[in-house]
């Protein structure tokens, strides 16, 4: 694996980890654990394995849908890709709008409506949990899309339909394992919560800003070369793994 690869990586897992923490997913989790399970938050507690299997169901079907946008993406990137230089600085492009957008410097009401399917009754048993996952994937919302945004931005410019896919995937593992947590140990996830949520708007801040960090590291051709600089701080026996 690349050094280019390894940092488009990182940014990814990372960027799944604030999806979980913005304001529009944090604060619903209990209600979707709730859901997928049918169970009360103390059944969950009490009920721990079938909790995590219904939540295992459930990122399943997210991920699958992101992934195929993320093979999709990178179709699409290596399709029209007439000149590698100038799709990155595309990319970098939209990384930079999609966190502009986050931190909210140009309000677009637009992107406020939620475009989400909704199950008024969740199909029965792991089955239903998959499309529950699924429907969630697919759905857009204001504090997520963003970042699934330029996360699709950043496959549109990689080499590969494959990696592509690699990264989307490792984007929706930021965003499963801390929801497989929460599934696991329900009451100390809704304890942390309440002291956390006085830090969620600085999520979305600290999102808007990793996107536009990275969006000017493509535009400007820095990212290859801070991959190049990062990988001589990585130790060997470190680097013979990757």
């Amino acid at each position: 694996m690349d050094n280019t690869a390894s940092l488009g990586f990182a940014v990814a897992f990372a960027s799944g980890l604030l999806s979980f923490l913005s304001p529009c997913v944090l604060p619903l989790v209990p209600s979707y654990i709730g859901f997928l399970t049918g169970m009360s938050a103390g059944e969950v507690t009490r009920r721990r394995r079938l909790a995590v299997l219904h939540a295992l169901a459930f990122v399943v079907g997210f991920s699958l849908v992101f992934v195929l946008a993320g093979a999709t993406a990178t179709a699409l990137g290596r399709a029209i890709r007439y000149n590698d230089v100038w799709i990155q600085r595309i990319g970098g492009g939209l990384l930079i709008l999609f966190g502009i957008l986050m931190l909210n410097i140009i309000p677009l009401p637009f992107l406020n409506r939620e475009a989400r399917w909704h199950l008024q009754d969740k199909p029965v048993g792991f089955f239903g949990s998959l499309l529950v996952g699924i429907t969630f994937g697919a759905g857009w919302t204001p504090c997520i899309g963003p970042i699934l945004g330029g996360i699709l931005s950043l496959a549109a410019t990689e080499t590969s339909v494959r990696r592509g896919m690699l990264l989307l995937t490792v984007y929706s593992a930021g965003l499963a394992v801390p929801f497989l947590l929460a599934a696991l140990a329900l009451d100390r996830f809704l304890a942390w919560f309440q002291r956390f949520r006085r830090y969620m708007p600085w999520v979305q801040r600290i999102g808007g800003i990793l996107l536009i960090l990275v969006g000017l590291l493509l535009l400007t051709g820095a990212f290859t070369r801070l991959a190049g600089w990062l990988q001589g701080l990585t130790p060997a026996f470190l680097q013979e793994q990757l």
